[in-house]
């Protein structure tokens, strides 16, 4: 009697540590090659899409703080874009001795 408990825990035990160790572990699932590359693809697509999102909201800010703008403020602006852009590239800023003074 007690022989066949001993054998009978015995091979409950083995059962046991085979059903413990079978092929779907709890550990994270190994992807294929062409699954990780299709999951990169599709953050790159919404990373640009995002990105030309925000690209069209800035240009709409702009537009519409430029719609707002006089004439005169307007001008000013483009004088000083040019002036700006003159200066990062490393060339001498012209200036016009006959322009208007504002009185």
């Amino acid at each position: 009697m007690v022989k066949r408990i001993l054998i009978f825990i015995f091979f409950i035990s083995i059962f046991s540590n085979s059903f413990a160790q079978s092929e779907k572990g709890t550990g994270p699932k190994e992807r294929s090659v062409q699954s990780e590359r299709k999951g990169r693809k599709a953050d790159r697509r919404e990373a640009r899409e995002r990105r030309r999102k925000e690209k069209a909201e800035r240009k709409a800010i702009k537009k519409h703080h430029k719609r707002i703008q006089s004439k005169e403020t307007l001008k000013q602006m483009k004088r000083t874009k040019r002036k700006s852009k003159r200066h990062r590239q490393n060339k001498p800023v012209e200036k016009r001795s006959n322009r208007k003074k504002k009185v």
